[in-house]
């Protein structure tokens, strides 16, 4: 059996974007993904992230918010930033892994000024929705990518 691509899913609070993508990959893409994810900051699991994953039937409730330097003894092939802040202050691993920037659109933000939790959950959707497609065409769309600056 192929050893399976380490991939660090990096966001600014690991409350949101960066364990959408962890429990996507967990659930679409586990047979060749190890997936895990961090954030610059630790926020805690976002409730409503939990609420829409559960929607499209993947459980991210008993995932856990972690500081990337929690795993900074990890072998990553890849290190993919999901938003510009966690770009910007991705730190620098050991080994060789690959950085990949691909932002997404942070929900909390998006959804700060609805006026109810239906209009607040729209915005999750959407991220989460974009997020489900990019991670079901992993790994192939992120082998070709260049290196990022200041990369791993």
């Amino acid at each position: 059996m192929a050893t399976k691509l380490k991939i660090l899913f990096l966001c600014t609070g690991n409350s949101c974007r960066s364990q959408m993508a962890e429990g996507f990959a967990r659930a679409l893409k586990g047979d060749v993904i190890e997936p895990y994810s961090a954030g610059v900051e630790v926020h805690g699991m976002n409730p409503l992230a939990v609420k829409v994953m559960a929607e499209s039937g993947v459980d991210i409730s008993k995932q856990r918010s972690k500081h990337v330097r929690d795993l900074m003894d990890i072998p990553f092939d890849f290190a993919i930033t999901l938003c510009d802040q966690a770009n910007q202050s991705c730190p620098i691993f050991p080994g060789n892994a690959k950085r990949v920037h691909v932002g997404f659109d942070d929900p909390p933000i998006l959804a700060k000024n609805s006026k109810s939790e239906d209009e607040a959950l729209s915005f999750y959707r959407r991220v989460r929705d974009e997020i489900k497609e990019f991670v079901e065409k992993l790994p192939d769309n992120i082998m070709d990518e260049p290196q990022q600056k200041g990369g791993i």
